[in-house]
């Protein structure tokens, strides 16, 4: 099986690129945040390490998790296995940047909302269609409201809407917004060099922690009591199976409401 996680050193190693590879889509199943899982896992005495990239192979970020192992039988330990990058990102407390371009849905919005730093270009499209399967994002649910306030956010992620990088940019989770891929690709580098290089990895990282002290907390503290609402709640009504069901089998949903 071809490696789903492509790993590219720059700036001689003081950043590590990591490429979601699973084109077109680039779908975080369980293979690839395995892999994923593994890369991160082997940072923590990387002391020279400034910044972990994110982006994606081909057009697109990601579609998102694997909508197959939302099934109720598989949805607990796909959850599992999901939240613990989060984990292990904050843990880390490396600094962390995605650069989006096409499709950045679901799982993979939730990935990049995890990060200090999004960088998108004029291709983007964010969002978090969860509630058209009848179901919701768990850490979308915490790290949004966070991140662009809660009203922002409840309207976000109750209507499931996508929406391009220039919004996405005035609602406050984007931080630049590119023309094309080379250009993002020469803003993310330029950020890097003014304001990251000059600095110290140790101290960055203290930084880190410092200023993420009550985020990581909170994602600590509330990521697994929505796990649970997901799991126990959630997959045990209808309409949260009947979603997933509709979606593999490519048909409209019938609601039930219960």
């Amino acid at each position: 099986m071809a490696r789903k996680i492509l790993i590219e050193p720059l700036f001689d190693g003081q950043v590590l690129r990591l490429v979601l590879n699973a084109p077109k889509g680039n779908v975080l199943d369980a293979d690839m945040m395995s892999d994923l899982e593994h890369v991160l896992e082997g940072l923590y005495n990387q002391q020279h390490l400034k910044m972990i990239q994110f982006t994606g192979s081909g057009d697109h970020f990601s579609f998102g998790a694997s909508v197959a192992e939302h099934v109720r039988e598989k949805a607990a330990d796909m959850l599992a296995q999901f939240h613990q990058l989060f984990y292990t990102l904050s843990d880390l407390a490396i600094p962390t940047m995605a650069l989006v371009s096409g499709q950045c849905l679901g799982g993979g919005m939730e990935l990049t909302l995890m990060c200090n730093l999004i960088f998108a270009d004029s291709t983007a499209r964010f969002g978090q269609p969860e509630i058209t399967l009848g179901v919701f994002p768990p850490p979308a649910s915490l790290l949004l409201p966070l991140k662009i306030g809660q009203t922002s956010a409840e309207e976000f992620l109750l209507s499931g809407r996508i929406v391009k990088a220039d919004e996405a940019y005035k609602l406050g989770f984007v931080n630049r917004v590119a023309e094309t891929k080379a250009e993002l690709e020469q803003s993310a580098s330029e950020w890097i060099e003014k304001y990251l290089l000059p600095k110290s990895a140790s101290s960055i990282r203290l930084a880190q922690k410092a200023f993420r002290l009550s985020f990581s907390k909170t994602l600590k503290k509330t990521l697994g009591s929505l796990e649970e609402l997901y799991v126990n709640d959630l997959m045990a009504t209808h309409d949260a199976n009947e979603g997933i069901a509709s979606f593999l089998e490519k048909r409209q949903p019938v609601w039930e409401d219960r």
